[in-house]
């Protein structure tokens, strides 16, 4: 069985690639594109989103645990996948089709019908995409060689065909490519690990949980990515490249995070199924205090530096996507945790009705404040709700968690980390570089908080993992 250590290396770099290859690239784009571009691409491929939400439902929880649980016998392995897959191919059908309808007969669609012809392939394709079952397997070193590679090829294609503002059909097809070429090749290698067959399928015992965890996604939706659609319905393209920048900048810093709860999400559940309870919770217990040593220090980075990333970044012109950046950046830590005990314990506990509650819970914050803020404040609204809506569910997973097994939040932890950042939050706010240079500001801001919170985790908080790190680095430079 691949460690623990290589699966979180592996989708770490696959996890940060995903955002990391995107951003080499968009301050290019931004600046060639320009926000109302970026905007266009960015409401079109919501709408497509949820085609994929709807086709997709609960595909991917229901097939990580079927797989890691069917991994070690090929037959079996080849029955589920081949259930798995026809299931999943039916629903992308029917979403492809439902999304062309709306493209060419609901007039607010009527000037992007280019970019959702484009976007529909992603819908059908994405099914082939079956990324479930390489993490069931958790062969997590042939996930992020090929995805590398295939991003790279994206870097490159962007730069040579994207010159002009007219170009943001170009882009937005390069993005749809990665997700056609990613398929093709995931489908390829699947056979082998199986035999894909029509014969003997039996999708009956997955239709509930994939419908149950669909829902809670569809759910979860309605509080990220419907404030996307809802923003591009109620404003225009121009806040919708606002808010979507912003996110943008938000989910590079979250990745790294959760790479590791989904490299977690299978071992915790083998754990709970060999019954190693203790194990279980202390696994849990290392997140935690991961997410608190390595979230910190980047949400602290973000709030005091949001202007200066933005114009390094975006460029100017985006000044409006600095404070729903600010705003959003919180939510670091909100989601972190939320990913912990949803995604680390309730999953593997398989208590899908309460992930149900809490979707439902957070759906009706986020689609109620929708509604009153987002067309009055617009970009920032959107930011706001997004905020609230994650923390009513991390609040109910919490209540659930505590209902289960008694895991408490660890307040006091949190609040030591709270206390520790005020002294560095203000020494930020002083070293801006002459006229505002935003690179240099970065770039001293950056390099004063790791400093910080290396003395602070290596000396203050005696961070066992940072400080093996650090011994082991001692001692090969001295060898």
């Amino acid at each position: 069985m691949p460690s623990i250590k290589k699966n979180f290396a592996y989708s770490s770099i696959l996890t940060v690639s995903g955002y990391l290859f995107p951003l080499i690239t968009y301050p290019y784009v931004t600046r060639v594109l320009g926000v109302d571009k970026i905007g266009a691409c960015n409401f079109v491929d919501s709408i497509i989103h949820y085609g994929i939400l709807f086709s997709m439902l609960g595909i991917g929880t229901v097939a990580i645990r079927e797989i890691a649980q069917a991994k070690s016998d090929k037959e079996q392995l080849s029955r589920t996948f081949s259930s798995l897959l026809t299931l999943n191919i039916i629903t992308a059908v029917v979403a492809t089709v439902v999304i062309l309808f709306m493209a060419f007969f609901i007039p607010k669609f009527y000037d992007f019908q280019k970019l959702f012809v484009i976007g529909a392939s992603k819908i059908l394709f994405n099914a082939l995409l079956v990324e479930w079952l390489y993490k069931g397997l958790e062969e997590f070193k042939f996930i992020t060689i090929r995805s590398l590679l295939i991003k790279v090829l994206y870097v490159i294609a962007v730069f040579v065909f994207v010159h002009t503002e007219d170009d943001y059909i170009i882009y937005f097809a390069i993005n749809v490519a990665m997700v056609v070429l990613n398929a093709i090749i995931n489908i390829a290698y699947s056979r082998n690990y199986l035999n894909f067959s029509f014969r003997n399928i039996d999708f009956i015992p997955y239709i509930k949980p994939f419908f149950v965890l669909g829902v809670y996604t569809i759910l979860t939706s309605m509080y990220t990515s419907f404030n996307v659609t809802y923003l591009g319905l109620v404003t225009n393209t121009t806040e919708v490249g606002y808010y979507t920048t912003a996110v943008k900048l938000y989910t590079l810093v979250l990745s790294i995070f959760t790479a590791f709860t989904g490299v977690m999400m299978p071992r915790q559940s083998a754990l709970l199924g060999e019954g190693k309870k203790d194990e279980f919770l202390r696994l849990t217990n290392k997140s935690i205090d991961l997410l608190l040593s390595c979230i910190m220090p980047l949400v602290v980075f973000v709030l005091c530096f949001a202007d200066a990333i933005v114009l390094l970044i975006a460029g100017k012109g985006f000044e409006g996507a600095i404070l729903p950046l600010q705003i959003i950046v919180p939510l670091l830590l909100v989601i972190g945790y939320e990913q912990v005990i949803v995604i680390q314990m309730l999953m593997p506990l398989k208590k899908d009705k309460a992930i149900l509650v809490n979707s439902i819970i957070g759906a009706a914050v986020g689609v109620l404040l929708n509604f009153i803020l987002v067309p009055h404040l617009k970009s920032v609204g959107s930011a706001i709700v997004w905020i609230a809506s994650e923390l009513a569910v991390m609040l109910s997973a919490q209540f659930f968690i505590n209902k289960y097994i008694s895991f408490h939040f660890p307040w006091k932890n949190f609040i030591n980390r709270i206390a520790t950042a005020l002294p560095i939050i203000g020494v930020c706010a002083l070293i801006r570089i002459g006229d505002f240079n935003y690179v240099l500001t970065v770039l001293c801001g950056l390099s004063l908080i790791v400093v910080y919170y290396f003395v602070l985790e290596r000396y203050l908080y005696k961070n066992e993992y940072l400080v093996l790190f650090f011994n082991k680095f001692v001692r090969h430079n001295k060898a």
